[in-house]
């Protein structure tokens, strides 16, 4: 039995280097899309033109941020954005204070709940924004998280 496994496992393997040598795989298909200008962006506003294409938002009470009002550790901030709004496209989560202020970004399918739950890096107490791209438009809120240690700042 054991040798019949090792011939499976050897003929896969070379099926997969002949696959990879031939360039029918590559690693670009494998990886999920990168915006790499909006996570190295140094402002908000930057980083929302970056991903989303515009800076406009408008304040929506849709959109709930439930954070924690004081980080003990803002190494690990637990939070969770919902939104009722319908035909929810795409959440972003920003911190403002950061030195790269965009945290997160998530692309939903149509059917999806406008619902996202993580945990995000703050370096020091900073308003943290969550905007909601719905219909085509932006919409957005804000919480203050104040931070007592850590942090991506130190």
């Amino acid at each position: 039995m054991k040798r019949r496994t090792f011939l499976k496992g050897t003929v896969a393997s070379s099926m997969l280097g002949v696959a990879v040598s031939a360039g029918l795989l590559t690693p670009r298909m494998v990886l999920a899309a990168w915006p790499e200008s909006a996570f190295g962006a140094k402002n908000v506003d930057d980083a929302l033109n970056a991903l989303l294409g515009s800076t406009s938002t408008s304040e929506s009470s849709a959109i709930d941020i439930k954070a924690p009002d004081i980080a003990e550790n803002g190494a690990v901030v637990p939070i969770t954005v919902s939104t009722s709004m319908s035909g929810v496209e795409s959440i972003a989560v920003l911190i403002k204070e950061n030195p790269s202020p965009l945290a997160c970004s998530y692309d939903l399918s149509a059917n999806t709940e406008g619902f996202i739950s993580c945990r995000v890096k703050m370096g020091k107490t900073s308003d943290l924004i969550a905007v909601v791209k719905s219909g085509g438009k932006l919409h957005s809120a804000k919480k203050t998280v104040k931070v007592t240690i850590g942090g991506c700042g130190g």
